[in-house]
């Protein structure tokens, strides 16, 4: 729990926070999502303001999320990946914590710089640019990037010649990822000392080294690999004769859960390992996106529809797979809809098996299917829990139905 002091004091006067209404809710001794519920009731009563799906961000727990990982991590600074969910206030808020933003675009450093960012807090960590966007970052000082092609080195040796180089190595091979980000981006062992050389003779710094172990894994052995192939690249660029190399960037595919602590633990081992006597020379960085972005908001949406096929239910709420809900096909997200403080029956209450459908005219749009729910009416609304990772930022405007229509509210616990 967090007070208006401290921490969440600077983030309720951040750009992005301070000009908005931000509601404080008591948790007490209710759990955690029966208090943020207790809050979206009080949005969503026929006196409140929402008549559509709307969003919640408990600021008290992103301000945790920094707390803990600056406690697990202290050497390691958190560089937000903007991609997981671009809300202003999740922006400003992480700024005023003291966190650098991991940007992949034009679009997100613009976001990030409004929100009163130094350039020098910004990776530009997309391993292949478009060029337009690489003379954008040039003309506003965002002088760091990822590479890991030869053509890349060509490509920002011509459009922002005094950006520094870090070189992205394959992570390690991870079955059990989410999304294995080495089938699209990293350099492998083989490569690393051509793609030194190439950056050598076009005359570009390489100031270090990034990897990405992949996203949502439980595995730790990964870090150590990467970590240890991190070493071999430092190396090699010292035996080439270039610049001692300063940075190392690990990447994100955190998660706010109990395998945070293993892998925090592993990193710190690893960094002690293979880069022991050179850690008081390199900065350490990582690009944390869900651990900070999905557990941090709820969403609420609204029942517009309804049908009774025996003891089949069938509703549609204004929200879907093209929409904030594109998350579950995105990550990991599995919905699990509750309703909105359904008070129980003595004895419990009948469930029907449910399909709960988007908005839209797809049929593919499809949340859930044969999930229990108890007997809704058009105008109740459904409860997603721990949906802020990819929700906001890879949803759609497919047949009309505007992402900008769903609101986000601030709350933090008092």
């Amino acid at each position: 729990m967090v007070g208006s002091s401290g921490p969440m004091q600077a983030v309720l006067t951040a750009p992005g926070v301070k000009d908005r209404k931000v509601h404080a809710f008591k948790r007490d001794a209710l759990k955690d999502k029966d208090a943020v519920a207790a809050l979206m009731h009080s949005i969503a009563a026929p006196a409140g303001t929402a008549r559509s799906a709307f969003f919640v961000l408990d600021l008290a727990r992103l301000v945790d999320l920094y707390s803990a990982w600056r406690r697990a991590l202290p050497d390691v600074r958190p560089y937000y990946a903007v991609k997981c969910n671009p809300e202003p206030a999740m922006l400003g808020a992480l700024a005023a914590l003291g966190a650098g933003f991991d940007c992949a675009s034009r679009a997100e450093i613009e976001a990030v710089l409004a929100h009163g960012v130094e350039p020098g807090s910004i990776v530009y960590a997309n391993p292949c640019k478009p060029e337009a966007h690489l003379e954008y970052a040039a003309s506003v000082g965002v002088n760091l990037t990822t590479y890991d092609t030869e053509e890349e080195v060509a490509k920002v040796k011509r459009c922002h010649p005094d950006c520094e180089l870090l070189l992205r190595i394959k992570g390690p091979d991870n079955d059990e990822a989410k999304i294995d980000l080495g089938t699209k981006y990293g350099a492998h062992a083989e490569e690393v000392v051509p793609l030194l050389r190439a950056a050598q003779r076009a005359g570009l710094t390489v100031a270090g080294v990034s990897f990405h172990v992949g996203a949502c894994t439980s595995r730790t052995d990964v870090y150590h690999d990467a970590i240890r192939a991190s070493r071999a690249a430092f190396d090699a660029a010292a035996a080439l004769g270039m610049p001692p190399m300063r940075v190392l960037d690990i990447g994100g595919g955190f998660m706010a859960d109990a395998s945070f602590g293993r892998a925090a633990a592993a990193i710190k081992d690893a960094l002690a390992q293979h880069f022991g006597e050179l850690l008081p020379c390199v900065e350490v960085i990582g690009e944390p996106g869900q651990y900070f972005g999905e557990t941090v908001f709820t969403l609420a949406a609204r029942v517009i529809g309804k049908r009774a096929r025996g003891e089949a239910r069938q509703y549609w709420i204004d929200d879907g797979l093209y929409g904030s809900l594109s998350c579950a096909l995105m990550g990991d997200y599995v919905p699990r809809p509750r309703p909105l403080l359904a008070a129980p029956r003595p004895g419990g209450e009948k469930t029907y098996a449910s399909t709960v459908f988007g908005p839209t005219c797809d049929s593919r749009d499809k949340v859930v299917s044969g999930y229990q729910l108890p007997e809704m009416s058009v105008g109740d609304w459904l409860v997603f829990d721990g949906i802020g990772a990819y929700a906001a930022s890879s949803g759609s405007n497919f047949n009309g139905f505007l992402m900008s229509d769903i609101k986000t509210y601030l709350a933090y616990s008092t």
